[in-house]
């Protein structure tokens, strides 16, 4: 008899749940692309451009770290929480999908460490040269870092996509969204275009707010049945 009432005066916290999954959604993807746009250097730049462009610019590097340390603790469980929706119509289309952003995006803090290493050093009064010359040096580990968050991020996007399309999570459009938006962050790596990097990833941050949305009006038994 204690046991039935316990169950039933507990707390129903998955209203809680789902606000915070809707809110956390869209973060991580709208800070990458205000961080896209504002960097200062361009990703195909050598490294002595790069240093001396971030170096030139501490105050605007400055907020882009922070920009991307939010971005860090927020890629991972966004893709969780369209995953969590997502697999009920496309089950091996996410799982594939998931596989892939994951391991992607933890690959992250490794290629910005370098960010993080020019900004402490230039602000520290380090002269560009010898900057320079110890970014130049980077160990093995994030040039597989950098494979994995580029096949894992921009193939698993295009994955996510499709699977949000056939299970018909946050719309039609919302997929869509979601699908192109990789695909155009890489064209606009290719061509230097900070404005296209911002639109990329913006569909995204668009496409997941949409399955945020879906979630707050979904009820509580839909998100989470109750054992």
């Amino acid at each position: 008899m204690t046991q039935t009432i316990s169950r039933t005066t507990r707390a129903d916290v998955r209203p809680v749940w789902r606000w915070a999954a809707a809110l956390i959604l869209p973060i991580g993807p709208a800070a990458v692309a205000l961080l896209r746009f504002l960097l200062p250097y361009d990703t195909a730049d050598d490294v002595s451009t790069i240093t001396g462009k971030i170096v030139g610019n501490l105050d605007r590097s400055s907020t882009i770290l922070w920009l991307s340390y939010i971005a860090l603790v927020t890629l991972v469980p966004g893709v969780y929480f369209v995953g969590r929706l997502a697999r009920r119509g496309a089950p091996w289309l996410t799982g594939i999908a998931v596989f892939l952003m994951v391991p992607g995006y933890l690959s992250l803090p490794w290629l910005a460490s370098s960010d993080v290493f020019t900004w402490s050093a230039g602000t520290a009064g380090v002269d560009q040269a010898t900057i320079t010359r110890i970014a130049d040096v980077t160990h093995g580990s994030v040039d597989v870092a950098a494979t994995v968050f580029v096949v894992g991020h921009v193939l698993g996007t295009i994955l996510l996509g499709i699977a949000m399309w056939r299970s018909g999570v946050g719309g039609r459009w919302a997929a869509v969204a979601v699908a192109i938006s990789q695909p155009l962050h890489l064209i606009s790596v290719i061509i230097s275009s900070h404005p296209l990097d911002l639109v990329g990833w913006g569909l995204q941050a668009a496409g997941f707010a949409a399955v945020g949305w879906a979630i707050l009006r979904m009820p509580n038994d839909e998100w989470q049945p109750l054992p």
